[in-house]
């Protein structure tokens, strides 16, 4: 499949398409992230007044979760789209839908002002939220992927990653500033709204740099060749227009194996940063602050491990990496609790950094590995689907299931076990997966077309 819409762009390019990708990831993530810290430490108060602290933490985390129930409807929509119009037209729109919602938010008024309408209005902006963050992962992720090469696909394809850990970093910074600077009382009234307000600022600079990018060219010469036989192979287009029926028909074992690699990575994620912001300060006893000041340290080295995990998957393979991370998470719960439960500071930052570098060896390779396991005419469609119908299962509830157990149990014990088992999980579906990073991506189009047995020739699956 060598041709000159198929190589890789001048290494001039590259960056700049990675910057993009980059900088549209980091400001969703901060947008979502954002929800979830202001969830943990005032929206509890500001729009469920009325329930006792520990129930409006989770009425407020039930919002939160809300809004990953909206991306696998984001991930078809934007899949869809992306399959057949590009990945830059969707990834401008998924940009300027969490802009919108995340400003929206900072305008809300709370229960104070207009009573129940309050916390409505407020899950269906986090509705908004989800919904662009369910197209966004997969288009910002494949649009490196298919300008690069195999030979260096995962460290590329993981800085879109780091946006999680970026996003994280600005949303925490933020906060913790506020946090630092205002009363208590000033931040609930007002000090709580500029994060969200902020988010205007950043979606204009995201969309200026986002628009100055080109299409990928894989998905311009796969879109080429559907043009050219879309004729020929009209029954066969009518009958497989939907993407999800696409994906199902020939990437469903990929489809599960998504879904379960993600359910420690993700599952570990959330526990790992947004539950510990309701674990430290109120079973151990560590101020807001402090929790934040953590969160943000360790999101640091999160954000600067991520590539190094990149590269590492292009010498030793995805799988290998991936199941590090799985099997390390795992392991690391019950001593990241035990060290948040000392309440030192030192205790606190160690706990949350290692846990996320663990995490960091399971979200790094995943970008190059879902990309790898899907043929272009539906990579972005299989892609976001795979990642985020595993988000309502996992990082969905895992806040509210953690603080469930906190409430019922009153230790971490069952906390721990949970995100134990999740890793379990993950460590199967990603111990049954093939190898994938010696696929190219073009080979995998052509595979795909060709079919099962030309697919085994070429060592890239159909089905």
């Amino acid at each position: 499949m060598a041709s000159p819409t198929t190589s890789p762009p001048p290494p001039a390019n590259l960056p700049r398409i990675v910057a993009a990708s980059l900088i549209g990831t980091t400001i969703e993530w901060y947008d979502f992230f954002l929800y979830g810290s202001a969830a943990a430490l005032v929206f509890n108060k500001l729009f469920f007044p009325d329930s006792d602290p520990l129930v409006g933490t989770l009425l407020s985390f039930l919002t939160y979760a809300v809004g990953f129930a909206a991306r696998p409807l984001g991930a078809l929509v934007f899949g869809h789209y992306g399959d057949r119009l590009g990945r830059k037209k969707l990834l401008v729109l998924s940009l300027l839908l969490m802009g919108g919602a995340t400003f929206a938010i900072g305008l809300l008024p709370t229960h104070a002002t207009v009573g129940s309408a309050a916390p409505v209005l407020l899950t269906v902006l986090r509705l908004v939220q989800g919904f662009a963050l369910g197209g966004e992962w997969g288009g910002a992720v494949l649009l490196v992927s298919e300008h690069g090469d195999a030979r260096r696909r995962g460290f590329w394809a993981s800085w879109p990653q780091t946006g999680a850990p970026a996003g994280q970093l600005l949303a925490t910074g933020v906060l913790s500033l506020l946090t630092a600077v205002l009363s208590d009382s000033a931040f609930g009234s007002w000090g709580w709204r500029i994060p969200f307000l902020l988010s205007g600022v950043l979606v204009v600079v995201g969309l200026w740099i986002r628009l100055s990018v080109d299409e990928s060219p894989v998905f311009q010469q796969a879109l080429a060749q559907a043009e050219g036989r879309r004729a020929a192979r009209a029954a066969e287009d009518r009958t497989e227009r939907l993407p999800l029926v696409s994906v199902l028909r020939h990437h469903w074992r990929d489809v599960l194996v998504a879904m379960g690699a993600r359910m420690a990575e993700n599952i570990s994620y959330y526990v790992i940063t947004a539950f510990i912001l309701v674990y430290a300060t109120t079973s151990a006893g560590v101020s807001k602050q402090t929790a934040l000041n953590a969160v943000l340290i360790a999101s640091a080295v999160h954000f600067a491990v991520i590539p190094a995990w990149g590269a590492l998957s292009d010498r030793i393979g995805r799988r290998p990496v991936y199941l590090l991370g799985a099997a390390g998470v795992g392991l690391w719960m019950f001593p990241f609790f035990w060290l948040i439960d000392t309440g030192g500071f030192a205790h606190l930052i160690l706990a949350v950094t290692v846990g996320l570098v663990l995490h960091g060896a399971m979200y790094a390779p995943q970008a190059a590995f879902f990309a790898e396991m899907f043929a272009t005419r539906m990579r972005y469609s299989g892609a976001s689907i795979g990642a985020q119908f595993a988000s309502v299962a996992a990082g969905a509830p895992a806040p509210l299931i953690a603080t469930a157990l906190l409430s019922a149990y009153g230790s971490s014990t069952p906390i721990a076990l949970y995100v134990i088992g999740a890793a379990v999980l993950t460590l199967i579906a990603v111990g049954v997966a093939k190898e994938t990073r010696h696929r190219d991506l073009a080979d995998v189009e052509a595979s795909a077309d060709a079919g099962p047995t030309a697919a085994r020739a070429a060592g890239a699956r159909t089905i």
